[in-house]
């Protein structure tokens, strides 16, 4: 059975060892004869009674530990998800270590992070991943199977930079124009995502009726509508927010459905054109590969230029052109006004290259 709500999938295990039908890897929960577990790579580990288990004297393994943590968080199915996978992937390294895990210390978790490093790993991934040691440590003190050995662990600094750049005025347009002249869809959410700095997930959930309407009282006391189109973010589990369609970022949508006229309003905004998949909702991944063609295509053949640069673009352009960082705040719809403050440094380094001082020293000599 698949819940809409979180969209994973508990099925009833007839006989304790086969899932018939039921593909293993995508499975996050199971309820097997009223208990609870988790897929941990191929394996199936069921949760435990934490209480029984302390009576019962019996050794608590890492994966009856994992699993009883997964199915009792009170977090998203993405982030059991990567609970799951993060944990598994620093228990196995322990044991490649030869480390025992009920002695591992807060030693061995910087020991692991080095390893993360040497893997190439960002530091915002090995942050995460430690985010995950972190809530899964503080619940097992909590239960007391095994003591908080991340408590004392710092983060890794994460740089105030951009991975990604964010394209010009000049080079925002030429894009758009690129995309004019190919494909009426293309061009529409390229326009859409460098006009409302819409994420491709977001663009990826949008419906043709989520397109409507809200109103507002303008200073003299009238009503006033405003085009919008509602928005199911990143980490949200329904449509709880809007961008605002101006006419610019409206037309193009609009002559892009003139081609869908039967499209009905719980149709995705954007659907494929293949052959094979006509029709069907678009993914995070066809976007990425519409943007970063056309980005290869006006000559930002990098990998520091992605869909999400468009993104970057917005905020950028929203600064350059007289508005505040909350302002950015707003469009991006950022919870923090410091996420929106790392753009400014974007707009210092455009500015530092731009005037190149240095060139003074060659007016010198």
């Amino acid at each position: 059975m698949k819940t809409a709500a979180n969209n994973t999938e508990i099925v009833r295990y007839a006989n304790n060892t086969s899932l018939q039908g039921v593909d293993k890897n995508n499975i996050n929960a199971l309820k097997v004869a009223n208990r609870e577990g988790v897929m941990i790579g191929k394996e199936y580990v069921p949760a435990l009674n934490i209480a029984e288990a302390r009576s019962s004297q019996a050794v608590i393994t890492w994966k009856q530990a994992v699993s009883t943590f997964i199915v009792n968080s009170n977090t998203k199915p993405s982030s059991r998800l990567l609970y799951t996978r993060t944990l598994k992937l620093f228990f196995e390294w322990a044991q490649a270590e030869g480390l025992s895990i009920p002695s591992l210390t807060g030693t061995d978790v910087l020991s692991y992070m080095d390893y993360l490093k040497l893997q190439g790993k960002t530091s915002l991934t090995i942050c995460s991943y430690l985010t995950s040691l972190r809530s899964f440590y503080e619940w097992a003190e909590r239960e007391k199977l095994y003591p908080n050995i991340v408590k004392g662990v710092s983060s890794p600094k994460r740089k105030n930079k951009f991975v990604k750049q964010h394209l010009t005025d000049g080079k925002s347009g030429e894009l758009l124009q690129h995309f004019q002249e190919r494909s009426l869809r293309d061009y529409a959410i390229v326009n859409l995502i460098l006009r409302t700095g819409l994420r491709t997930i977001e663009v990826v959930r949008a419906d043709v009726g989520d397109i409507t309407y809200r109103s507002y009282e303008d200073k003299e006391g009238k009503e006033v509508m405003r085009r919008v189109l509602r928005v199911w973010g990143k980490g949200k589990e329904e449509k709880d927010d809007y961008v605002i369609l101006t006419d610019k970022a409206f037309n193009p949508l609009k002559a892009y459905l003139s081609t869908r006229p039967k499209a009905k309003e719980t149709e995705p905004l954007f659907v494929s054109d293949c052959y094979a998949v006509r029709g069907e909702r678009l993914s995070t991944r066809t976007i990425s590969s519409i943007c970063k063609s056309g980005l290869i295509a006006i000559g930002l053949d990098s990998s520091e230029y992605t869909a999400h640069s468009l993104r970057h673009t917005t905020a950028t352009t929203i600064l350059k052109h007289g508005g505040s960082r909350e302002d950015v705040q707003e469009a991006l719809r950022h919870s923090s006004i410091n996420t929106s403050e790392i753009y400014i440094e974007s707009i210092k380094d455009e500015s530092r290259l731009e005037r190149c001082v240095v060139s003074l020293i060659d007016e010198a000599f």
